[in-house]
């Protein structure tokens, strides 16, 4: 129950860091909560001495970015799509505090999560359902193909034909099948084959299992045990 918890939590909390850091990366930093206006109307502003300081700076594709705090203290954000070389003079002449900063370049693990992010996330998920789906994570997805059989040592495997009720033709006839294991060479040497297997047919809790058990216990011979669904 407990590995069950903390594989969900774990799971939500690695789709939520995914997440937080892809929209933190298109997130613009020096622009959150300010407003967006027309370049145009931002050089307004400017000449109209509406603006008290402005932050500019490189932005995708050798765009112009500028972020301003108006005197009322409200912040507003435009784009120039080229960098306006009589910006900084008009700043000046109006006594605008501005500060031009480089390009913000994200970090190699920023860029990582950004480029490989959404992928893996869609993967993990799917890995994630497609475990649930088979039975809590016990095979999980990747585990197709591999046997689940389980096997009986001849050290702990005490059931005998002593402990099958009834079948007794059942049981006769796989008599030769335990003196066959007990000793092959014996039949070999009298030109006997060696059987390739034996079938048990009947239907579901008639004993078949417990009589193919009872088989390896007299023959005292590992029982290997593997349901049909595996």
């Amino acid at each position: 129950m407990n590995n069950q918890w903390f594989s969900k939590v774990a799971v939500w909390l690695v789709i939520a860091m995914v997440l937080f850091t892809v929209f933190k990366q298109f997130d613009t930093r020096t622009g959150v909560g300010a407003g967006s206006i027309g370049y145009s109307e931002f050089l307004e502003d400017v000449r109209t001495h509406r603006i008290k300081s402005a932050t500019i700076q490189e932005g995708q594709g050798g765009s112009t970015e500028i972020v301003a705090v108006t005197n009322d203290d409200r912040r507003i954000r435009t784009t120039a799509t080229y960098l306006d070389r009589g910006l900084i003079g008009d700043l000046i002449n109006n006594n605008v505090k501005f500060d031009v900063r480089p390009r913000e370049e994200g970090s190699l693990l920023m860029t990582l999560l950004v480029s490989w992010g959404p992928m893996l996330l869609l993967i993990g998920v799917w890995v994630y359902f497609m475990r649930q789906m088979q039975g809590g994570g016990k095979g999980g997805a990747f585990s197709f193909g591999k046997s689940k059989a389980r096997m009986l040592d001849e050290n702990n495997n005490t059931i005998t034909f002593a402990d099958v009720a009834g079948c007794d033709e059942a049981k006769e006839e796989v008599k030769e099948v335990v003196d066959f294991l007990k000793d092959p060479q014996k039949f070999q040497k009298l030109g006997g084959r060696i059987p390739r297997g034996l079938l048990l047919v009947g239907p579901p809790g008639t004993g078949k299992t417990l009589l193919a058990k009872s088989i390896a216990g007299e023959a005292k011979v590992p029982f290997f045990s593997i349901s049909g669904s595996d």
